[in-house]
């Protein structure tokens, strides 16, 4: 009977444990675009804040009405979502910067494309002072350059 006791206060004392990694705050951006369309960055529901999954999803005007989105995994948590032109042609794209639970950060860029939104190029395993911008606009133009990374498909995940 004893040992039985103890399974079930060890099994609660886990289950306190697991619970303790997940937050009731998961991390929400909207932001707004020039041409009037929003992009809306979230973590997922219930997940916990050390890795999951996250949202981009572009909606049109306001009301807003749901245009396109990808759902991507995650690493850590979402440090910061910008805006930033990664190509010469000057067209910006979605950069979500995460930080992993090693302290090392982590970028992935997105672009918007016929009203669509598709995953483009990352990097990862940066050290505290780098630029995570300057990072995936290096990352960007070499993979172009040497014809790497899937640029021409909507629906293919980053390398």
């Amino acid at each position: 009977m004893f040992g039985r006791a103890m399974k079930w206060v060890a099994a609660a004392l886990c289950g306190c444990a697991s619970l303790a990694a997940y937050s009731s705050e998961r991390y929400v951006e909207r932001l707004a675009l020039p041409n009037g369309q929003w992009v809306v960055v979230a973590e997922g529901d219930d997940e916990a804040q050390v890795g999951g999954s996250y949202a981009v999803r572009l909606y049109d005007g306001d009301p807003m009405h749901y245009r396109s989105g990808v759902i991507v995994a995650r690493d850590g948590a979402i440090e910061d979502v910008t805006l930033a032109s990664l190509e010469r042609k000057g067209r910006e794209q979605i950069v979500v910067v995460l930080r992993s639970t090693n302290g090392l950060r982590a970028a992935q860029a997105f672009a918007l494309k016929n009203n669509r939104v598709e995953v483009r190029s990352h990097v990862e395993d940066l050290p505290d002072d780098a630029d995570p911008v300057a990072a995936l606009t290096q990352t960007s133009a070499l993979d172009k350059l040497f014809g790497r990374g899937k640029y021409h498909d909507p629906n293919a995940g980053a390398r």
